[in-house]
């Protein structure tokens, strides 16, 4: 079965509430009908009721519920929250009720007050105007300092990774991440990758070189990451810095990187900026033809997901389903 079908089933199994604020886009709309349909999720649509209903003109999202922040009776306990989280910044109550009218945050509060289980935007939004309300109002998962974006790839007929389902991270969000931010985004990354793929995370640090064959500062800043990662997640199976064919392939893992305990069998790759891993998984997209799913969000404290601004409904019954199972594993 492929990687979409079973996170699509295991979503089905355990219904969670995913809320689309950005109602006034017709890919959401056709998105919140396919998902009440196949029974993904059931839907919160934001925004105004006869506007919503005049663009599913033919779709059916009977189903959906649909809320305006200005009509609702939770308007006043929300701007009070949205307050009380601010004020310390500066903001002020005039400020609050003005910021829940925006249909973002008014859904990433939402997820805060367990209304909703998750939400997903990014159709109509940057990747910053979908983070930066969950910052303020969720914030970071408890041990977590940063929030970091992967990719589950699958690439078809591929002898490596997890039957060729990897996690590229990060490859969607933090530009030129220090050491530890790096060791930060491979166990999240490993962690992700046990909760979506079902399966033993192992976690390559990779570079242009393998065990020191290569001198460079960029060099350091994996093998610092690689030691830092190994002291606060013992428990994972991650090793580096490696080369990717190093990481990938049985042959060169055991010649270039001998007695690792990865090298060879890696399925979750991490990559040591931005540059590196956008550019890696956009090539696996087009050359190997691989579906990529995300940017995938990890290290907001509940579900919040970022949708490409290219999207297609299709894509966003996919990240709906996604955040439904990260839901179900949520602590």
């Amino acid at each position: 079965m492929k990687f979409l079908e079973q996170i699509i089933q295991r979503a089905k199994a355990d219904i969670k509430t995913i809320v689309l604020p950005e109602s006034e886009d017709i890919r959401v709309i056709k998105a919140a009908a396919m998902i009440q349909e196949q029974g993904v999720a059931n839907v919160v649509l934001v925004g105004d009721e006869d506007k919503i209903k005049e663009l599913a003109a033919g779709l059916d999202i009977s189903k959906a519920k649909i809320v305006n922040p200005l009509k609702s009776e939770k308007y006043d306990d929300y701007v009070n929250t949205f307050y009380e989280l601010r004020k310390a910044k500066g903001v002020t109550l005039e400020q609050a009720k003005e910021i829940m009218k925006d249909y973002v945050f008014w859904a990433v509060m939402m997820v805060k007050k367990g209304d909703a289980d998750g939400m997903v935007s990014g159709a109509a939004h940057s990747t910053a105007d979908t983070i930066r309300p969950a910052l303020q109002i969720i914030k970071t998962a408890p041990g977590s300092k940063l929030v970091s974006a992967f990719f589950v790839m699958v690439v078809p007929d591929c002898e490596y990774g997890e039957n060729g389902t990897f996690v590229y991270g990060d490859s969607g969000l933090n530009q030129n991440p220090n050491a530890e931010e790096l060791a930060e985004i491979a166990i999240a990354s490993a962690n992700s990758f046990k909760t979506l793929v079902q399966a033993e995370p192992k976690v390559a640090m990779l570079s242009f070189s393998t065990y020191g064959s290569g001198k460079d500062p960029i060099v350091d800043k994996v093998i610092e990451a690689t030691k830092i990662a190994k002291q606060k997640a013992p428990d994972i199976l991650l090793d580096g810095e490696l080369q990717a064919d190093a990481a990938l392939v049985p042959a060169i893992g055991k010649s270039k990187a001998k007695g690792s305990p990865i090298a060879g069998e890696a399925n979750v790759l991490i990559f040591p900026d931005l540059n590196c891993g956008n550019i890696a998984y956009k090539l696996t997209e087009r050359l190997a033809k691989a579906e990529a799913y995300g940017p995938i969000l990890q290290g907001i404290a509940k579900p919040v997901n970022d949708l490409s601004r290219g999207c297609s409904a299709e894509d966003i019954v996919g990240v709906t389903a996604i955040t439904a199972v990260q839901a179900q594993n949520a602590k």
